[in-house]
């Protein structure tokens, strides 16, 4: 689902939330559509130079029994330009799609590009690939069955997904850039009271309103569709247990996102996030399309583990003791000592 684009490289080296949207009628991607399927190439290597023996002197000096006419060689090929030398390392996809008509393309898509609201780790923003980008990649995929008219609607569908998932992540690092201590506080009235504590107004808000807290950067993403994470797995494993509780499809997509995270201090790190990807029911009367994200950081270690446990126990235990029923009491009887307080 991220296919961001990288022309140049940087100057620096919970439970799913629905995502109905008015304008994607009919945009369902279709099911060869390639952001369901995992890349075909490899993760990006370095070329390795001519390696010397450890503790052999860098340095071979000439042969100067040879005449020096036999020193002179032929010129050294150029580098070759293989597949790897072609994928850009920030998001394992080629780096030079064609910005031209593919042969027999039945329709004129659009060339330009939007630009996302995520921040790369120099600064500047990601952008979409333009319809004609999406088109020449999945033919270059060998998906020569898709409808070019098709491709401007999978085109809004994939920015809409990822710009979801941006702000599901900017949430989480809203609610744990500044420790344990204080996603606690923020999470303890749950999932609606902490999206209010850290000022996010809806489910695509990605504003960053700390001052004094650098905002996340994506530094890079892969896309593994064919490797279910361990969450999803267990749901499935669960939905043959109890069927009628657990419903859940297997997602049609998974991601791994690199985030920059850094605190006050301007200490940085990265965080691993890992999402998954769900269709759901479209919605009723129009059949529009819903998709369902499950965004959250990998466990990678303690401090991730213990920040799902945080966000995920803070709510449950929210909703089970009533906290909801113990505010409102809360604000009628303050309402009630003000108004005899004015007599």
């Amino acid at each position: 689902m991220g296919w961001f684009w990288a022309d140049t490289m940087p100057s620096a080296p919970v439970a799913p939330h629905p995502l109905p949207h008015q304008s994607l009628k009919d945009a369902t991607p279709p099911p060869g559509c390639p952001m369901h399927k995992k890349s075909s190439a490899s993760a990006p290597t370095a070329v390795e130079k001519a390696s010397v023996p450890q503790g052999a002197c860098p340095y071979v000096p000439p042969d100067t029994s040879t005449p020096a006419s036999a020193s002179t060689s032929a010129p050294l090929p150029e580098p070759s330009k293989g597949l790897f030398s072609r994928i850009n390392p920030l998001n394992n996809m080629p780096s030079d799609l064609s910005q031209s008509a593919a042969p027999n393309q039945s329709q004129a898509l659009p060339v330009s590009r939007e630009t996302s609201t995520i921040p790369k780790g120099d600064g500047s923003l990601w952008e979409y690939p333009s319809p004609q980008q999406m088109y020449n990649a999945m033919l270059r995929k060998g998906y020569t069955d898709t409808p070019a008219e098709h491709v401007e609607s999978m085109v809004a569908v994939h920015n809409f997904l990822n710009e979801g998932a941006w702000a599901e992540i900017v949430g989480w690092e809203a609610r744990f850039a500044r420790g344990l201590v204080d996603g606690w506080r923020i999470c303890k009235r749950g999932e609606e009271n902490a999206a209010a504590e850290i000022g996010q107004e809806d489910f695509l808000d990605t504003k960053w309103r700390e001052t004094d807290i650098p905002p996340p950067k994506l530094v890079r993403f892969t896309g593994r569709p064919d490797e279910p994470t361990p969450k999803s797995q267990l749901l499935q494993i669960l939905k043959k247990v109890a069927p009628k509780t657990f419903n859940t499809e297997p997602p049609f997509d998974r991601h791994d996102w690199f985030v920059q995270r850094c605190d006050k201090g301007g200490l940085c790190k990265e965080v691993r996030y890992v999402i998954d990807y769900y269709e759901g029911e479209p919605d009723e009367p129009e059949g529009e399309p819903v998709f369902y994200l499950d965004v959250r950081p990998a466990v990678d270690g303690v401090r991730p583990a213990a920040e799902r446990l945080v966000r995920w126990g803070t709510d449950v235990w929210w909703r089970a003791s009533g906290g909801v029923v113990r505010e409102v009491k809360n604000m009628e009887a303050e309402q009630k000592n003000f108004q005899s307080s004015q007599k």
